[in-house]
């Protein structure tokens, strides 16, 4: 199945290292995942380092690109329902239980998801926990690959 006949997405809500983006990419490849980007970028697509990260693959991960948050927003409805990941979610990513038309949405490496997002969605808001208070987050590529098998793990068990 290719990315584009999925019902499966992934957003990163202005993403800002190239090499995150092109192991997500490629992970969402894997898991037969659509890969969408929110602008602004912390890169250019045509970065050597996205390039490198999602390696051959790159070409067919054909992300789509968002000009804004309020466009890729007024298109949710269209694309599934949504799931939001951030550190200040209180509910555990395996809780809740995925359609199979679901949206992952991630904020930028830096500050995660913008508050106004965080605020219009709280109940919506799904964390990935850490055990060690010293570690604010994992790496955006981690968090993504964590929280896509698990909707895929989801799925595989409910059946066809």
């Amino acid at each position: 199945m290719s990315s584009r006949e999925s019902s499966l997405h992934v957003v990163l809500v202005h993403p800002e290292i190239p090499g995150n983006t092109g192991n997500v990419g490629r992970t969402c490849l894997a898991a037969g995942a659509e890969l969408h980007l929110v602008e602004p970028l912390g890169f250019s697509l045509d970065d050597n380092a996205v390039r490198r990260a999602g390696l051959d693959y790159w070409p067919s991960v054909d992300p789509t690109v968002w000009p804004d948050w309020s466009e890729l927003e007024s298109r949710l409805p269209e694309l599934g329902e949504p799931f939001f990941f951030s550190v200040r979610g209180e509910t555990g990513y395996w809780e809740p239980r995925y359609p199979r038309n679901a949206v992952l949405i991630f904020g930028g490496e830096s500050d995660g998801l913008e508050p106004k997002i965080r605020s219009r969605y709280h109940d919506r808001l799904l964390r990935i926990p850490v055990r060690d208070d010293a570690v604010r987050s994992l790496n955006l590529s981690c968090a993504v690959a964590l929280a896509l098998y698990e909707v895929r793990r989801q799925l595989t068990d409910s059946g066809p």
